[in-house]
């Protein structure tokens, strides 16, 4: 048995129905545990409720966790790995999608799109004070600092480029680009935008200290919440050392209610929709559709990570 464990729209359904049949389970609720198909399932099909190591040793079928994306964090791997379980991810399906949505983070925070919508809506557009006015800005000029330079980073880096930014990034090694490479520190210290794109690891958690960014600059994150010091940015982002931030992921997800940084009017926020497009489902759902394929046939997996 294929088990999607999310909660599908009725296109992310239809796109399931069209590749694979209707052989594939939905397990809509994606808070409530696994056990009610841990002694059927032999495919998970994950994108971010955890999959703890409890459901993998209850599991005897289970033979791959594919995960409908790039991060891994939320998947038990060594117990996948003692108990023969493969884990593959996708990289590269999702890049376009969490580009776009990068760039229009920044372009929301720099315009205050949020901001002067609700005043238009409200009636108050044309009456605001004149001085709102004078907190908006341009990409053009800034310099905008990628930590790490995996395919998201590779796509957004040209057409900041070409919107007139001067764009370096940070990464564990050098790649074949026109674009600087710099020590993260410095480029924390200097850029005018800093966006993330890398995993999360136990050497980049925390990675991010939002009071050690230039003053005045703005955070972009549609990677992982955790690569952030989040009470360090709600401090940074109230104090005014941070000009704003646009953030699609958080250390705690579903973000909590009475969050201190859903107050704040120089924040833009997503929950978590960066990689969710059709068109990213649809590349997603063939890669996951050919590694079933391969596993019936013995054949080797694609993106195994173990």
């Amino acid at each position: 048995m294929i088990v999607l464990h999310a909660r599908p729209s009725p296109g992310f359904r239809a796109l399931v129905d069209t590749i694979f049949g209707h052989g594939v389970v939905t397990h809509l609720d994606e808070a409530a545990p696994l056990d009610a198909v841990a002694d059927r399932v032999r495919v998970l099909l994950h994108v971010l409720a955890p999959v703890a190591a409890d459901f993998i040793g209850s599991a005897p079928g289970l033979k791959l966790v594919q995960k409908l994306g790039v991060g891994v964090n939320t998947i038990a791997l060594e117990a996948a790995q003692k108990h023969g379980v493969a884990v593959c991810n996708m990289p590269g399906t999702n890049s376009q999608a969490v580009a776009e949505m990068a760039l229009s983070l920044m372009l929301a925070v720099l315009r205050r799109t949020t901001f002067f919508d609700s005043r238009t809506r409200a009636g108050e557009g044309w009456i605001a004070d004149p001085s709102e006015l004078d907190h908006v800005g341009e990409i053009g000029g800034r310099t905008i600092g990628l930590v790490g330079f995996g395919n998201s980073a590779r796509r957004l880096a040209p057409a900041l480029s070409a919107l007139g930014a001067h764009v370096v990034y940070a990464a564990r090694s050098a790649h074949d680009t026109p674009f600087e490479r710099q020590d993260i520190g410095h480029l924390l210290a200097t850029s005018d935008i800093v966006s993330l794109h890398v995993p999360l690891t136990e050497d980049t958690r925390g990675l991010i200290d939002p009071l050690a960014m230039k003053r005045g600059s703005i955070l972009i994150n549609t990677a992982r919440g955790e690569l952030v010091n989040h009470r360090r940015l709600v401090e940074a982002l109230q104090s005014g050392h941070l000009r704003g931030a646009g953030l699609d992921v958080f250390a705690e997800e579903p973000l909590p209610a009475a969050d201190p940084i859903l107050a704040l009017p120089n924040v833009v926020l997503a929950p978590h929709i960066a990689w969710l497009t059709p068109e990213t489902l649809a590349r997603s759902l063939a890669v996951a559709y050919d590694n079933c394929v391969r596993l019936d046939a013995g054949q080797p997996l694609l993106h195994r990570v173990i």
